[in-house]
C-alpha cells in the first residue's frame, strides 16, 4: 500500500533534529523546529487513508518513507505500533524512539532529519520547492 503527501520547502527548514522528522500542514516554521523538512502539506495523521492507519497500527509491519525533492531522494525505515493514534490534522512525525503522541506516524525509525543529505534541504530552503512524502507499507 502507498499513499503520497505533497509538502513546500520553506527558509527556516533546518533539519539538524537527531530524533525525528516532520512536515506539518502549517504554513509558518520557526527556526527551532529543526525536525520539520516541510510546511503546507497536503494532510497531517488524520488525513491518512484509515487502511494505511490499521496497518500502521501493527508491530509486525515495517513502513517505508521516502522524502522526494526534483532528482533527490532520501529514505527512512521504520516500525508500526499498536500505540499509534494518528489523530493530528496538522503534523506528521516519523520518530527512531518508541515514543508515541497524536502526531507520530511511525517508530525505530533508522534515520532521522540531521541525517537528510544538505544538497536536499538546501533545496528545501526555497518556498518555491514541491517535495513529496511517500509512504509504503508491503
Amino acid at each position: 500500500m502507498r499513499f503520497e503527501i505533497s509538502f513546500r520547502g520553506h527558509e527556516n527548514v533546518r533539519s539538524l533534529h537527531p530524533k525525528s522528522i516532520e512536515i506539518t500542514t502549517e504554513s509558518e516554521l520557526t527556526v527551532n523546529g529543526d525536525c520539520i523538512v516541510g510546511v503546507n502539506a497536503s494532510c497531517g495523521c488524520l488525513g491518512i487513508p484509515d487502511e494505511m492507519k490499521k496497518l500502521l497500527q501493527k508491530q509486525e509491519s515495517k513502513v517505508t518513507f521516502t522524502i522526494l525533492v526534483g532528482d533527490l531522494s532520501f529514505k527512512v525505515v521504520g516500525k508500526g505500533s499498536e500505540k499509534l493514534t494518528m489523530k493530528n490534522p496538522h503534523d506528521i512525525v516519523i520518530r527512531k524512539s518508541n515514543f508515541t503522541c497524536p502526531r507520530t506516524l511511525s517508530i525505530g525509525c533508522d534515520t532521522a532529519s540531521d541525517s537528510i543529505p544538505r544538497q536536499m534541504i538546501e533545496a528545501l530552503q526555497n518556498p518555491e520547492t514541491i517535495g513529496i512524502f511517500r509512504i509504503e507499507i508491503k
